[in-house]
């Protein structure tokens, strides 16, 4: 008789995953690194006219980093303006630290 000797995932590890899947094209990273250099939020109009991407695209990246919770909208009409959402950006910097300096098993 075969034993069962599959792990169950952490919830830590399911959010890295979150994440990283966030983090894993170009123009999501240039969100993140512009709105991590920001004091102010940034309105998605703005972006548009920054990356080489049209407005449908841009708001699938933002609603991918939004999942992730890595930023946070707020609609002010016509326009929504995305920020860093700075605690989540901070738990996810620990996380990175973490597995990228343990020297435990995940």
């Amino acid at each position: 008789m075969e034993m069962d000797n599959k792990i169950e995932l952490s919830e830590d590890i399911k959010e890295m995953a979150r994440i990283t899947k966030a983090m894993g094209h170009p123009v999501r990273l240039y969100i993140l690194q512009k709105l991590s250099r920001m004091n102010a939020c940034c309105y998605s109009g703005d972006l548009v006219d920054e990356l080489p991407v049209g407005r449908s695209t841009l708001s699938q990246h933002l609603k991918e980093l939004k999942y992730a919770g890595l930023i946070q909208g707020e609609i002010e009409p016509p326009y929504i303006k995305y920020c860093l959402n700075r605690e989540n950006w901070k738990k996810a910097k620990e996380m990175f630290h973490q597995l990228f300096n343990a020297d435990q098993e995940l």
